[in-house]
């Protein structure tokens, strides 16, 4: 999809240039009346088209990844305020969650943490997230 964003009744559809939202048919974020949900997002630079290597990296690559996409909603990580984690190695889970608290530190959102098997064994991590704009004001 070439374009970045797409509008339609008040419903905000962002696309960060991930093949699998085009081949798949969905967006990384949508926003509507002040809310903005982010879809499953993985440590994938979508403008290199490379994974992050190791748990931390991906995990720092997806905060980056929500960031832009939530700019382009008008929102911010300091906006957010639920976050669910999907994690492919149960060892990996200090180093997702050190960059977690880095990154959430003082906006606190709600968390869900969970082992689960994902769809391409070199993917040791997935977030989605919920914001609300001005959630931070």
């Amino acid at each position: 999809m070439n374009d970045i964003t797409r509008q339609r009744a008040g419903r905000q559809a962002i696309y960060s240039g991930s093949e699998y939202e085009r081949t798949y048919s969905y967006a990384r974020a949508v926003a509507l009346n002040g809310h903005v949900r982010l879809s499953g997002t993985t440590g994938y630079d979508y403008l290199a088209d490379i994974l992050a290597d190791g748990a931390q990296a991906q995990t720092e690559q997806i905060f980056r990844n929500a960031e832009a996409a939530l700019r382009q909603a008008g929102a911010t990580l300091r906006d957010v305020i639920r976050v669910r984690i999907y994690i492919a190695r149960a060892e990996d889970y200090d180093a997702v969650m050190d960059v977690y608290a880095e990154t959430f530190r003082g906006v606190d959102p709600a968390c869900t943490t969970v082992q689960a098997g994902l769809f391409d064994p070199a993917i040791r991590v997935e977030i989605d997230m919920d914001a609300i704009i001005d959630a931070a004001a």
